[in-house]
């Protein structure tokens, strides 16, 4: 029988992690490892794990981790591009044409467009690209990282076209509960990942009718002059109409295509649909709502960044490259790049990717194609990896981006300058991932029915049933509270699904809930825990010039995260009890 020792023990990775990088300050690339280093020691001593085991976890690990990186490279490339292109000049000077009301732009720039970032590239990227598009319109920098950060906060679930729950659930937590999941009547893991899809987006929909208002309400209120809530009102109507136009597509692509799209599309299609309202004069405010006069702003508004002066405070005299030449200044391109061209590597990705996912004889060619099979790593039976080169979106990001090289007339000084962006900016998320992985393949493994050689279950068995003491029937509302705190402290949704995937399933099945609608709150905890992510905020404080103002963000971000978080947990308790209770 396990003791508290064991349950101690199986702690210690996860204290290990919220120590160093939420008390000490530690980056993900120190952390991570001294976190495997942890579950090492643990599996061995209190699994009876063998070095040869540890080992073949960890390999595993690193292969399921370099699937994230692909994809995760391959969007963060094809961003770079657009930037060096001039693409995102052109397509943000046509929302910010559309309308000056600061209003307006929140919820086309931050709600829209952050989330049609997030669901091509993810992992940070919507507030690290869509916070400097606002200061060079002219908001003070921490208006920008706030309204940022809180904007995309339903598509981060799916982001990176769907990674969390493709990657993170259906590659690394449950192939190991299989067996389960086919019994119950699934076809397959990817089908049963594909219904946590379902509700989780059912769960979004709902807790994110009033995310639009909340960041445009969070901006008048904090940084407004009249410091209020009124002038957010005075929009509700086009904040519910983007959210319907936003949510509808997303709900019926996570019913019918999977997790893969309802970001993108969903977004996309809520761009296009407002735009054209806007643009018809629908829903505009009878007048314009602006910040109060720049010198009466406090002085920790604003850090080494001016408002004002392009994007990401350019000077407007472009960007001296590595070749001697000089990037686009802002908006250089846009009288040479139509709005539409601007946009058609994304439309691309969107339509390549939907053709490689439906289209039988596609799909075969790419999964049998490249894929790279490790069986029985070390010797150790049942532990085995793959890297599918081709079927990840990653390689249709690079298509496009070398097709976006021709249809955008990009010389070789800004193609250049694209990859080693990419590059430099994917090279420390490797040493994490790597060790997040294998940290978690390693706990995951310890489970008797696996690996492990006691007679008591494994890691995140004895979690998860020690919380179930502490929690009893009520851990369904907890879950995205479990969720959030892991993206909190690891700064990922794909991560905190890692983490606490099977954990939250093993909880469901103990307390008798429906795992799906459990895990799939974990999902949505995931992009809630987004809101206050340390390397979140401090990338997007980075990029504005106000590295130092964590405290307050993090501060402001409680607000909307005590909303989603509180409704997250209503909504998983009906679903559990009320819903759907006899499901799986």
């Amino acid at each position: 029988m396990a003791d508290l020792l064991h349950v101690l023990l199986a702690l210690l990775p996860l204290v290990a992690i919220t120590v160093l990088m939420v008390v000490l300050y530690q980056p993900a690339t120190i952390t991570m490892p001294i976190a495997w280093v942890i579950a090492a020691v643990v599996g061995i001593l209190g699994w009876n794990m063998t070095i040869t085991e540890i080992a073949a976890a960890s390999l595993q690990g690193v292969m399921v981790a370099s699937e994230i990186l692909w994809i995760v490279f391959g969007a963060i490339l094809l961003l770079y591009t657009l930037k060096q292109s001039g693409a995102f000049e052109v397509i943000n000077a046509g929302f910010s044409s559309i309308s000056d009301d600061r209003r307006v732009q929140v919820v086309l720039l931050v709600f829209l467009m952050g989330s049609f970032i997030e669901g091509a590239a993810g992992f940070g990227t919507p507030a690290a690209i869509v916070g400097p598009l606002l200061v060079g319109l002219g908001f003070p920098p921490l208006a920008a990282v706030v309204v940022a950060l809180t904007g995309n906060i339903l598509a981060i679930t799916f982001g990176a076209v769907g990674t969390p729950l493709i990657i993170g659930f259906e590659s690394v937590v449950f192939p190991d509960v299989a067996d389960a999941i086919t019994a119950a009547g699934f076809e397959s893991v990817g089908a049963y990942v594909a219904q946590i899809g379902v509700w989780a987006a059912v769960i979004h929909a709902v807790a994110g009718i009033a995310i639009p208002f909340i960041g445009v309400a969070m901006m008048t209120r904090f940084f407004g002059e009249e410091r209020s809530i009124r002038p957010a009102i005075e929009v509700l109507p086009l904040c519910l109409f983007a959210w319907a136009a936003f949510a509808v597509p997303y709900l019926l692509t996570a019913v019918f295509l999977g997790p893969t799209f309802p970001a993108l599309l969903g977004a996309m299609v809520g761009l296009v649909v407002v735009t054209l309202m806007l643009r018809a004069g629908f829903l505009l405010p009878e007048e314009e709502w602006e910040f109060g006069a720049r010198e009466g702003w406090p002085d920790h508004w604003v850090g080494s960044i001016e408002p004002g002066q392009g994007v990401g405070g350019a000077s407007g005299d472009g960007a001296v490259r590595a070749d001697g030449g000089t990037t686009p200044a802002a908006g250089a391109r846009e009288g040479e790049m139509s709005l539409g061209v601007a946009w058609l590597p994304y439309v691309l990705v969107a339509a390549l990717l939907v053709v490689t996912r439906i289209w039988e004889p596609a799909q075969t060619f790419l999964q049998d194609n490249l894929h790279i099979v490790w069986e029985n790593i070390l010797g150790v039976g049942g532990v085995g990896g793959e890297f599918r080169t081709l079927y990840l979106p990653g390689f249709i990001f690079v298509v496009v981006v070398v097709a976006t090289h021709l249809l955008h007339g990009m010389d070789v000084g800004e193609i250049r300058d694209a990859w080693g962006e990419a590059v430099r900016n994917i090279l420390p998320a490797v040493i994490a991932l790597w060790f997040a992985v294998a940290t978690v393949r390693i706990m995951i493994l310890s489970d008797p029915s696996e690996l492990g050689a006691v007679d008591f279950g494994g890691m995140l068995q004895l979690l998860s049933a020690a919380t179930v003491d502490i929690t009893g029937g009520l851990f369904p509302f907890f879950s995205g509270f479990i969720g959030a705190f892991g993206a909190f402290i690891a700064g990922s949704n794909t991560v905190s699904d890692i983490l606490f995937g099977l954990f939250q399933f093993e909880a469901a099945q103990q307390i008798g809930a429906p795992t799906q609608a459990v895990v799939a709150a974990q999902a949505v905890g995931g992009a809630i825990g987004n809101l206050v992510a340390i390397h979140n905020v401090v990338a997007a404080l980075a990029v504005v010039g106000l590295v130092g103002e964590e405290g307050r963000v993090i501060r402001l971000e409680l607000i909307p995260l005590a909303y989603y978080g509180v409704v997250t947990g209503i909504l998983t308790m009906l679903l559990a009890y009320v819903v759907v209770p006899g499901a799986f």
